[in-house]
């Protein structure tokens, strides 16, 4: 095994003259399956393509980005595993003081709006060369979108960066789809209806076959803003989509099929060296430390909740692994700890007990439904809290196996449908403190985020506060809280201020929502309009939220 070449001492040792694809990212490379651009180029080199990777690239030096010369196909673009702008600044607009995914935490390894610089950069050097964007960031802002950061309406990030593609969600199928095409000589602009892109519609293409979104011009304006927002949230799973952006129009396919069982499986068995590049040594990537020793049993996530991008990006559908696959990844993850007892710090995916669950419908085709979960659980959703727990178990009877926990999020409106589940949990596999996600308690509030109510939250905890005791173990729930949500204000911040000395909780960090492209709550926050009824809806301001943080943080010193 070996890692993706990064120089050209790499290629020559390869006997490579030149590469067919070159992937830049703004994170440090590390080559493990919980970083994109690993991931991405794993599968393009297990369908034969030469790929090679330029991490966080120095752009006072051309030879930098030169470095590994011109790809015979593309440049895949990527910010890296966040939106740069969330990287570098907090809600209230102030810079961070770290990066998790750089060398040593360090901050300022890459720019603001890192696809577009990048991308402005790797054009000027190299004419006419095909880019094709991928990431979070860029699968986020591929429609006309709200950024908050410049409080402004801005458009597709295929207009402002002059690209040729991008490629949306999690990308494995889209980006072989193009690698194969303009290996076999097709040309950018011939791959129009590839799933899961957004390119620039044809000459004889005039959006009469799809659903016209406003134009990134027509929403600024508000109203026209909100109807945009809904049009594709009831559209974009089923339909193309179009939107003028900077006088151009753009053809947004629906999304790629998710990858099936077998698929993914495939996937996280690729000869990723699971290690930061060795041009590291001697620092640590902080995000890295955190997943090192943690598997990703599924994908997808179908909560809906309407401030997170999962949906937008990961998608709904769940896809999961199966036993065997996670088994002998775990089995692989021990023989590696060189004879110490590993602790797994985590089994899930963005919701963990979502692991087998499945529609019994034809989804999306045959349901219009946002979430499977909200405002209650649907009838047609089939999950079993038991195949997580059996596999958590199983991972435990591993030879070099010691703690296996579950550190991701989870659900407790699925999860008190198994008291077996929660004692596991309480008792084994939640560690000394269980994170959990009630966001709010008071139900208007809860609405306007598309989470369920705060009984579901107080049924889980009582049941799992019930068994620690039972078994005499002191456990504790820290709940995860947002402040300056649309539709939050003082008044609500009161009341889960008392809900939270009721119930003697004291959380240590508090969340300020912060307004993240494409999401439905952004959509509020820009508008100032309910989502799903149009009207007025109060959107707190930054002293506000302020305040609404220091009103909930109860047992600190004002």
């Amino acid at each position: 095994m070996a890692f993706l070449v990064t120089t050209q001492e790499e290629m020559a040792a390869l006997g490579w003259s030149e590469l067919d694809i070159i992937l830049i990212t703004g994170d440090a490379y590390v080559d493990h399956p919980s970083f994109g651009t690993a991931v991405i180029g794993r599968v393009l080199e297990a369908n034969g393509f030469k790929v090679g990777v330029i991490a966080q690239p120095d752009l006072s030096n051309d030879d930098d980005l030169k470095r590994l010369g011109r790809p015979r196909l593309f440049f895949g673009i990527s910010s890296g595993n966040m939106d740069s702008m969330v990287n570098h600044y907090t809600a209230q607009r102030k810079m961070r003081n770290n990066d998790a995914y750089s060398p040593d935490g360090e901050i300022g390894k890459r720019p603001n709006r890192a696809t577009i610089i990048y991308t402005n950069h790797v054009k000027r050097l190299f004419k006419d060369v095909t880019v094709v964007l991928g990431g979070i960031e860029a699968s986020l802002r591929r429609v006309a979108h709200y950024d908050f950061w410049q409080d402004k309406v801005r458009a597709s990030v295929l207009a402002d960066s002059k690209a040729d593609i991008i490629v949306y969600g999690m990308g494995e199928r889209a980006n072989v789809e193009i690698a194969q095409a303009l290996d076999a000589g097709k040309s950018a602009s011939e791959l129009q209806d590839i799933r899961g892109t957004v390119v620039f519609a044809s000459s004889d293409d005039d959006g009469s076959k799809g659903v016209m979104l406003p134009s990134n011009v027509e929403s600024i304006d508000k109203l026209n803003f909100h109807k945009g927002t809904q049009l594709f949230w009831q559209h974009h799973l089923t339909e193309v989509l179009y939107q003028i952006n900077g006088g151009r129009l753009l053809k947004h396919n629906p999304p790629a099929e998710t990858l099936i069982p077998a698929e993914l499986e495939s996937v996280y068995a690729l000869p990723f060296e699971r290690e930061p590049h060795p041009s590291y040594e001697g620092k640590t990537i902080p995000a890295f430390e955190q997943i090192k020793s943690s598997i990703t049993s599924h994908r997808g996530c179908y909560g809906g909740c309407n401030f997170c991008t999962i949906a937008a990006h990961q998608g709904r559908r769940i896809s999961s692994r199966s036993k065997a696959s996670i088994l002998e990844e775990a089995t692989k993850l021990a023989k590696q700890h060189r004879g110490k007892k590993l602790t797994i710090t985590d089994v899930g995916g963005p919701t963990a007990n979502m692991y087998g669950s499945r529609c019994k419908l034809d989804w999306p085709e045959s349901c219009k439904r946002r979430s499977c979960l909200y405002p209650a659980i649907c009838p047609n959703l089939e999950y079993d809290q038991q195949l997580h727990l059996d596999l958590l178990r199983e991972i435990e009877q591993i030879p070099g196996v010691g703690n296996v926990f579950v550190a991701s999020g989870l659900r407790h409106d699925m999860a008190v449908a198994s008291s077996a589940y929660i004692q596991a949990l309480a008792t084994k596999y939640a560690g000394g403190r269980l994170k959990l996600a009630p966001e709010h308690s008071e139900t208007e509030v809860l609405k306007k985020m598309g989470k369920p109510s705060i009984d579901t939250y107080m049924s889980f905890s009582n049941s799992f506060f019930h068994c620690c005791k039972k078994a005499g173990l002191k456990r504790q729930i820290i709940p995860y809280l947002i402040v300056g949500h649309p539709g939050a204000n003082l008044n609500s911040a009161i009341a889960m201020r008392k809900w939270l000395i009721k119930n003697r909780i004291r959380v240590e960090q508090v969340q300020e929502f912060t307004p993240t492209p494409m999401t439905i709550s952004t959509s509020m926050y820009y508008t100032g309009l309910d989502f799903e009824t149009g009207k007025p809806i109060h959107v707190p301001k930054p002293a506000e939220v302020r305040k609404q943080k220091e009103i909930i943080m109860w047992h600190k010193k004002r």
